[in-house]
């Protein structure tokens, strides 16, 4: 006997529990010693594009651990709602505490009412699209404390019962079929971070314990921070580009959102969100002074996010370190012809709002950015900023060409201001 044949089981099991269970079964093939091992292991990994459901339902079979730590599945194939519904059972049965099930074609489904009753499960994370979670009765996870759902279809009475079973949730993501329009955390004393995409109405969120909140809201994006007393860091995107719904959002919704941002010491915001600003800007919307000691924009630099950009940092008398992400891996929903639109829907000159105040002619289109813009920009910042020690600007590999050392040798001898350009991640200049 070779010496890890040698080793106990619980420390092979320990061992293949940290590998795939696909991996972990072809042991079995090893020598009878070997050929039981893997089936006691804590936990499984069911993550192949060969998978099927008959494959499934005989490890689950073969499986004899009476607890487990991990569940995780990940199947995208064809599968029946029984098949479905012994996976869970199996996994409720046997006290998991880390769930994660990625399943494909589940629309219709229903999850078992046994699934919502658990003493043991710490973690889980569901992605089930067009599947429906309504309890029949109360939930009961009093050990959660991490959950993610996606995808899957959830209504207020399911919700308010799930949130009244979590009384230790730390940790919330929720991406959103069908828009719930009130989530009221505030007897949830220890979450801590909701993460939020929504697609649909107006919402109304009160979450006076979290200190992390990312939110990316599309298509009517009308969702209102009632409390967030608490928040020290957020992501904010949204997505529109009706005219009706632009002048909600600019003139009333995101200047109160900006309220109650105004404590948060690190932001981050998308694109969209930059342009819906910018809009607020030129429209003579009143910007609240902010506490941002680190701020992240994910956008291109172009004409249309620079009001946005340049009213943040005049708002922002304390920041300290200023992050670009000027790549084109960030989509802008809206399109600058839409906030053409929207102006001139408001009676106003689109050309007369865009025109810059220091005479620089800014590129209409992000593909059109020149090095004389990246240069602008940095001087931009550096004009509006008055305690910033650090500014990275990440380009899109097309920028490659620009002759940043120069700029940045210049820049630096007048100032005291750490200026990092890079067009990948392995050049910086």
């Amino acid at each position: 006997m070779d010496l890890i044949s040698s080793l106990p089981d619980a420390i092979l099991q320990d061992i293949l529990f940290l590998v795939p269970t696909k991996l972990a079964i072809s042991t079995s093939v090893l020598s009878k010693r070997w050929r039981h091992v893997w089936s006691d292991t804590p936990g499984l990994s069911l993550d192949d594009k060969k998978l099927h459901a008959d494959g499934i339902n005989e490890t689950l079979t073969h499986y004899t651990a009476p607890k487990m730590i991990k569940f995780h599945l990940k199947f995208l194939k064809r599968n029946t709602f029984p098949d479905m519904d012994r996976w869970f059972e199996f996994a409720m049965s046997r006290n998991v505490e880390n769930l994660s099930v990625c399943v494909g074609n589940t629309r219709g489904y229903k999850l078992p009412d046994s699934f919502y009753i658990s003493s043991s499960i710490k973690e889980l994370i569901l992605k089930l699209p067009y599947s429906y979670m309504t309890p029949k009765s109360s939930v009961s996870w009093t050990s959660l404390k991490k959950l993610s759902l996606r995808d899957c279809f959830l209504y207020q009475e399911s919700f308010d019962k799930i949130l009244s079973g979590c009384p230790i949730l730390e940790s919330l993501t929720l991406i959103l079929l069908y828009p719930l329009k009130f989530l009221d955390f505030s007897k949830l004393l220890r979450l801590r971070t909701l993460d939020l995409s929504v697609y649909g109405r107006k919402m109304e969120i009160v979450a006076p314990h979290i200190h992390c909140l990312t939110l990316r809201n599309f298509q009517s994006p009308l969702i209102t921070l009632v409390d967030v007393s608490s928040l020290t860091e957020a992501i904010v995107e949204t997505g529109v580009q009706d005219s009706p719904i632009m002048y909600v959002l600019t003139h009333y919704i995101v200047p109160e959102m900006l309220k109650k941002l105004e404590n948060a010491e690190k932001l981050t915001f998308g694109g969209n969100f930059l342009l819906i600003l910018s809009l607020a800007e030129v429209s003579g919307v009143t910007f609240p002074m902010f506490k941002i000691k680190a701020l992240t924009l994910e956008t291109e630099i172009y004409q249309y996010v620079i009001p946005g950009i340049q009213r943040l940092l005049q708002n922002s008398p304390v920041l300290k370190m200023l992050t670009v992400h000027a790549r084109d891996e960030y989509h802008h929903i809206i399109s600058g012809v839409s906030l053409d639109d929207y102006l001139r829907w408001e009676r106003m000159k689109p050309d007369q709002c865009w025109r810059s105040n220091d005479g620089v002619f800014w590129n209409r289109y992000p593909f059109d950015l020149e090095s004389d813009h990246v240069a602008s920009f940095v001087k931009l910042v550096l004009k509006n900023t008055k305690t910033l020690d650090k500014m990275v600007v990440l380009l899109n590999e097309r920028c490659h060409s620009f002759n940043f050392e120069e700029l940045v040798q210049t820049l630096s001898h007048n100032n005291d201001v750490s200026i990092v350009l890079s067009t990948t991640p392995y050049t910086v200049y």
